[in-house]
């Protein structure tokens, strides 16, 4: 298993290209080991910019990196001049330029549109949701919502994903159809709690109705991902799109 990482398995136009890099083929050492891309989490700096040295010879160009703060920010990737911008989503409608959203538990969230003119990538942990980064980011690709798709990559799964009352009460608060995604515990006042489904809740209200992926768990699955959850102090993957 090396840096060829996962391609996400849709029905995307060719002129779409996506990656989620996995764990492997990089240099990074234990607890980063091996292809860690964060800059923030405490490996060494060398180390990652190697990592991203390898990565890039993948790419048209480099891609353009958030500073992801658990937010609704959408940066328009094709205004993007340099720099770490706060934001939790980006889109593009240029040629070569790379949209990549970072994680390690959190969702990564893939679109485009049926005619290959537009991709986005959202960062979509359970704050995320909430707060509406899908629906900024689909209003950001100022499209039909019924002509886009989505894949949804490697997240925390729902047996894994252990959550407080807070937090089911939030969503559900929002759209009373939420309940569905959290199963109750042997523990009172927590619940299971699946991203996934909670995504897919807010794509279909959106119109966005063709959803693939969903099938991962970053908890479980140690040898090919990164979970914060499970580890603590871990790296971070990258899920990428762009058109050619």
């Amino acid at each position: 298993m090396g840096l060829n990482g996962i391609r996400p398995g849709w029905p995307a136009p060719d002129c779409v290209h996506a990656l989620v890099t996995t764990r492997a083929g990089g240099v990074s050492v234990a607890p980063y080991d091996s292809l860690n891309l964060g800059v923030h989490v405490g490996d060494d700096p060398a180390r990652v910019a190697e990592n991203r040295r390898r990565l890039r010879a993948l790419l048209p160009e480099e891609p353009c990196w958030l500073n992801q703060v658990h937010g609704t920010t959408v940066l328009d990737a094709d205004m993007w001049v340099g720099g770490l911008p706060d934001a939790d989503a980006v889109v593009s409608r240029r040629s070569g330029r790379v949209c990549v959203v970072m994680t390690a538990d959190c969702l990564p969230v893939l679109l485009c549109d049926d005619a290959g003119t537009v991709v986005g990538a959202a960062h979509a942990g359970w704050r995320g949701l909430h707060g509406g980064v899908l629906e900024a980011t689909v209003a950001a690709m100022a499209v039909p919502p019924s002509t886009l798709m989505a894949w949804l990559g490697p997240a925390i799964g729902p047996a894994a994903f252990e959550v407080g009352d807070e937090v089911r009460q939030a969503f559900v608060g929002q759209d009373p159809r939420a309940a569905g995604a959290f199963q109750t515990t042997q523990q009172p006042g927590k619940w299971m709690a699946d991203l996934y489904a909670l995504a897919r809740f807010r794509l279909e209200a959106l119109g966005v109705v063709r959803v693939h992926g969903g099938e991962f768990c970053t908890h479980a699955d140690a040898t090919r991902f990164y979970s914060y959850r499970r580890d603590g102090v871990t790296g971070r993957m990258a899920s990428l799109i762009w058109l050619d």
